[in-house]
């Protein structure tokens, strides 16, 4: 499947954070024959869990799917560059490709504020692409922060 419609579905499960007020972010996690082993949205508020992000749900699920931390060959989706956590999570769980919607430059630790996954001082350094359909991941988190502000 390609990488935008990749993202694409992980805006689709970005949107159910918005039911427990989370900040709409959504990840998917698939093997290396591209099968979905896992989906999650941001749960935060939901949980009342500072590492409830989207990235690290989707990884303890698959983690759970395949019966093993490691995950060598699969492919991490989520519609924002990810934080310091989850790209430590992200390496330590030793997926092979990242592929990310909006940039974060408050936050980002996958090139923007930070480039932990391909540190060369890293042992594991999967592929990352960013920017995939960068305006509608953008937008949703805009729409979203928006609605938080007191017009």
């Amino acid at each position: 499947m390609a990488d935008e419609a990749l993202v694409r579905r992980a805006l689709v499960v970005a949107r159910g954070a918005l039911d427990t007020e989370d900040v709409p972010v959504g990840a998917l996690v698939l093997a290396a024959d591209g099968t979905e082993l896992s989906a999650a949205c941001n749960a935060r508020e939901a949980l009342g869990d500072p590492t409830a992000h989207a990235e690290v749900l989707a990884l303890r699920a698959a983690a759970a799917v395949t019966g093993s931390w490691r995950l060598a060959g699969a492919t991490l989706v989520v519609t924002v560059e990810p934080c310091v956590m989850c790209a430590g999570a992200i390496g330590l769980a030793r997926v092979s490709r990242v592929v990310f919607g909006a940039w974060e430059p408050k936050t980002g630790a996958v090139g923007s504020l930070w480039d932990v996954l391909r540190d060369r001082r890293m042992t594991h350094r999967p592929e990352v692409v960013g920017g995939v359909l960068e305006h509608q991941c953008a937008a949703l988190l805009r729409e979203f922060f928006m609605g938080l502000r007191p017009s």
